[in-house]
């Protein structure tokens, strides 16, 4: 059975997609079926992998108001084993769409229940909010990572997501577990990043990864050219970054 991991925050441009991406396919890369999966109505997971996002029909959306079975909306990706239900801004019309619906908070577990056992790894790229695309996504997860941004405003809002991770444990998936915290965009010559890894060590100990992920300009580029860094500039330091956290993340499991 498939091991499914949100990740997830509720601030934008901390590295969750990035992440979603490069550590799908350096998973790949050990060895690992992957799917991804995209619940975030930019679309930017399918978009890092070449597809054309808004023009397709057969998404995440399509999934979630039950007119595909997930694997109908399976997409294979040029690396072999990785493959991708994506989104586009269709998503976006969720929230009206699940007005009043019984039980929404379970619509994507019940989507994922028939294909979790054909993948190691399901990882799932949340939006940068706390509504219900990702309350469905920690519903379906067995666990949940969280990518922070080590720069002055990293902590802030950090409280309202784990509450919310609280509220889903409490109310919905008492086996939710937090799988780790991925420090990212992290410059090693300034002291406010130094710093901002200390106390998030501090409070998190051992979940905190020994990875760390370096701001690094070959990582913003790589999106924009459809490849995952270990495609896009596989010698560099973030393709060997997000190879060690593929390396990590496997070795605790």
């Amino acid at each position: 059975m498939g091991k499914i991991v949100s990740i997830s925050n509720q601030k934008g441009g901390v590295g969750k997609t990035t992440t979603a991406i490069n550590l799908a396919s350096n998973l790949v890369d050990l060895g690992k079926k992957v799917l991804l999966l995209d619940i975030d109505p930019q679309g930017n997971s399918g978009s890092g992998l070449g597809l054309e996002v808004q023009s397709l029909s057969k998404t995440t959306y399509e999934v979630m108001i039950g007119e595909l079975s997930a694997r109908e909306a399976i997409q294979k990706t040029f690396i072999n084993n990785l493959d991708i239900i994506p989104s586009n801004i269709n998503l976006s019309g969720l929230e009206v769409d699940f007005l009043g619906i019984e039980k929404k908070e379970f619509k994507l577990k019940d989507a994922l229940a028939s294909i979790k056992e054909s993948y190691d790894y399901i990882l799932i790229d949340c939006p940068p909010s706390l509504g219900v695309l990702t309350i469905n996504a920690l519903c379906a997860s067995q666990s949940v990572m969280i990518t922070l941004q080590t720069e002055y405003f990293a902590l802030e809002g950090l409280s309202q997501l784990m509450r919310i991770i609280s509220l889903v444990q409490s109310q919905w998936n008492p086996s939710l577990a937090l799988e780790g915290v991925l420090l990212t965009m992290y410059d090693k010559r300034t002291n406010l990043a130094n710093q901002v890894a200390e106390d998030v060590r501090n409070y998190f100990k051992e979940k905190v990864y020994e990875t760390v992920i370096p701001r690094n300009i070959k990582l913003s580029e790589a999106p924009s050219f459809g490849k995952p860094i270990n495609y896009y500039d596989p010698d560099g330091v973030g393709a060997k970054s997000y190879k060690s956290l593929a390396e990590e993340i496997v070795g605790r499991a």
